[in-house]
């Protein structure tokens, strides 16, 4: 059995990130305008979906002490660096961010929503000097689809948009999953360790800080991992990750299927049970691929952008069955913890990034280690319940048509109710 489509799918959907991804792929796209154009640019017109605006409005920009695209393009612009990716803020400093203020107060951007059905879309308009240069993304959070400067376009790849339900991107199934986790020489994981380190550092920030809600910080309570049960731990761990994230961290995260927070949620929790279980190096990153590996295969059917809470939807998922395997469980527990996450948590929503995600992850955390207890027990529901059907993958194609269909209408409704606001 050949485990390189593993290992690649691994490797693609696993990068760097500083700062939220809705915000820093307007950044992306903001930093390719103005290099195009070849000088700070006089003004700036951008034109984004539903889901960048909301994901976008309530989230801290590292370093600034402020949040939203206004500040995140002025930043871009008198800092940002294309050829960083997900990394595009990580030169600017202090003297940077003050300029970005100036900047983003002199009302030279203009934010609108652009009338599209694709749920990640970004279109920069950036003008100088009587010239215009144009830069948009689309489907993903680096996938630069068109360049131009006046009339002359530079770059253009047509967006070929999977949409959700397809699987097309990464064809995965679980018993794969499992089967490649389990398999490969544990030698070809180690990378995770990369994924591990800076991921813990920003956990480790959260936890000594107080950074927006202090989830992760009011949940610890002081206490030693000792003292601690294991929900407990894994949750106060996680959480503070993301309160450190979204309250601005300067500190960089890897993620996971295009979110910063899904990459938190898929690899922490696993470090954390790791540790209070007492498990060795080889599970943990066996573990650790089956949680990133299911985390990507659902998010291949969800989407990159959903009305769905991808942490609770995607990564808390892959993180309960990475728990079920460091508890001892195989393939038969593994699927009983997938299908009880999906009837516990299939309709908590997403409603912008912001410091309560840490609360939404502490929940979902909480529910994956209740989930994979459960399923250890031979706990799992019948296919009469809801939308759980008798093979978990069903089970998971229900779930992304419970958010690609059936939720169709709710982004725009929380979106009005933020606006509102």
């Amino acid at each position: 059995m050949s485990f390189q489509k593993y290992l690649d799918a691994l490797r693609q959907e696993i990068k760097p990130a500083l700062g939220c991804t809705e915000p820093i792929a307007v950044a992306l796209a903001v930093a390719k305008a103005r290099e195009t154009l070849g000088c700070l640019p006089e003004r700036v017109e951008l034109w984004v979906s539903t889901n960048i605006l909301k994901n976008a409005m309530g989230v801290g920009i590292p370093g600034t002490g402020m949040v939203g695209l206004e500040i995140a393009t002025a930043l871009s612009c008198v800092a940002g660096h294309s050829e960083y990716g997900l990394e595009v803020l990580s030169g600017a400093g202090p003297h940077d961010y003050g300029l970005a203020r100036d900047y983003a107060a002199a009302g030279t951007i203009r934010v609108q929503k652009k009338d599209t059905e694709k749920k990640l879309y970004i279109e920069v308009h950036a003008f100088a000097a009587g010239h215009e240069a144009i830069c948009i993304i689309e489907d993903a959070h680096t996938h630069i689809t068109h360049v131009q400067l006046d009339e002359h376009v530079l770059e253009h790849d047509a967006a070929q948009t999977l949409h959700p339900g397809s699987s097309a991107v990464h064809p995965l199934d679980v018993a794969g999953i499992y089967a490649f986790a389990t398999g490969v020489d544990v030698e070809e994981l180690r990378f995770l360790y990369d994924v591990i380190a800076m991921n813990d550092t920003i956990a480790r920030e959260g936890l000594s800080r107080d950074y927006g809600m202090r989830v992760g910080r009011v949940l610890q309570s002081g206490r030693a991992m000792e003292e601690m049960t294991l929900s407990d731990y894994v949750c106060a761990y996680t959480s503070a990750a993301a309160d450190a994230r979204m309250a601005g961290s300067t500190l960089p995260v890897m993620s996971t299927a295009g979110s910063g927070n899904q990459g938190i949620s898929a690899s922490l929790p696993v470090v954390a049970a790791a540790r209070k279980l007492g498990a060795g190096e080889e599970p943990m990153l066996r573990a650790e691929a089956l949680s990133q590996l299911i985390t990507i295969h659902i998010k291949s059917h969800i989407g990159k952008l959903s009305p769905l809470c991808g942490c609770a939807i995607a990564s808390s998922i892959g993180s309960a069955a990475g728990i079920v395997y460091l508890l001892g469980g195989g393939m038969d527990q593994i699927l009983f913890a997938i299908q009880n996450m999906i009837a516990d948590i299939s309709g908590l929503i997403c409603d912008g990034a912001k410091s309560s995600c840490a609360l939404k992850i502490a929940s979902s955390l909480a529910s994956a280690v209740q989930c994979a207890q459960l399923a250890m027990a031979g706990v799992t529901p019948t296919k009469l319940d809801g939308i759980i059907a008798d093979d978990p993958e069903v089970s998971i194609r229900n779930l992304a048509n419970l958010g690609s269909v059936g939720m169709n209408q709710t982004d725009r409704v929380i979106l009005d109710m933020m606006i509102a606001k």
